[in-house]
């Protein structure tokens, strides 16, 4: 449906340049992504996946083309206020403040937005709970909790923002099988029954069973694949 799409990328193309040479790293790519789906983004290195995800990300301009969200182009936008409150990040390597405790991370994207005290806590609380952590994680340091706990509050965090888009960059990365098992879930059902629309970047093809479309990166070129092939 028309009403549920959030970005569109209208031939988006993006060309790096140096004094040297330029690559074209994205090439005439045209897609969209809807609320309430979960999409898979693969391909090998230098395929350009991780440049399609900046330019959805709002960290970079298409060279030429457009990225829509919610009908407005990015180039349009004010790039850092679009990071910061449509463009929800997850990655890797989690990217936890260090020095700030569990709930001080989930609500300092809260208080860019000028909510902050006992509003923001209370959010912190119910965020933790939904991605299946328990109150008293609140008070500790990241480097006090294993990788798998370090992630669900990145995804905490993420849905701080308010933001119907997710933006995962091999969030699986670092973590073991079962880890891994529960991010996925925990980002499918953020897509399948809250509305978000989840796009995950990854080398881990046993995901892919549980995406509802699966893009592939290939030379700059996105082809959309069939899932049967994932399918056990």
């Amino acid at each position: 449906m028309e009403a549920l799409k959030i970005l569109e990328l209208k031939d988006v193309s993006y060309r790096y340049k140096s004094k040297y040479q330029q690559v074209d790293a994205v090439k005439h790519v045209n897609c969209a992504f809807e609320k309430g789906k979960v999409y898979g983004l693969v391909g090998k290195s230098g395929s350009g996946k991780s440049t399609l995800l900046s330019l959805l990300a709002g960290l970079d301009l298409p060279t030429s083309g457009q990225v829509l969200f919610e009908g407005r182009p990015t180039s349009e936008m004010d790039l850092a206020k679009y990071r910061r409150e449509c463009a929800a990040m997850i990655y890797q390597s989690f990217r936890l403040f260090p020095l700030l405790t569990v709930s001080e991370n989930i609500t300092y994207p809260m208080e860019l937005r000028g909510f902050n005290g006992k509003k923001a806590r209370d959010r912190a609380r119910e965020l933790v709970k939904r991605v299946a952590l328990p109150e008293s994680v609140l008070d500790r340091f990241p480097n006090m909790l294993s990788g798998g706990e370090q992630q669900r509050v990145a995804i905490a965090r993420a849905m701080s923002m308010d933001s119907s888009l997710l933006l995962a960059d091999e969030p699986t990365g670092n973590l073991d099988e079962e880890n891994s098992v529960n991010i996925i879930d925990i980002l499918v059902k953020l897509a399948h029954e809250s509305g978000y629309c989840v796009i995950i970047a990854t080398h881990d093809l046993s995901i892919l069973p549980k995406m509802d479309v699966v893009f592939r990166m290939n030379s700059g070129v996105l082809h959309r694949m069939f899932l049967q092939r994932f399918q056990q």
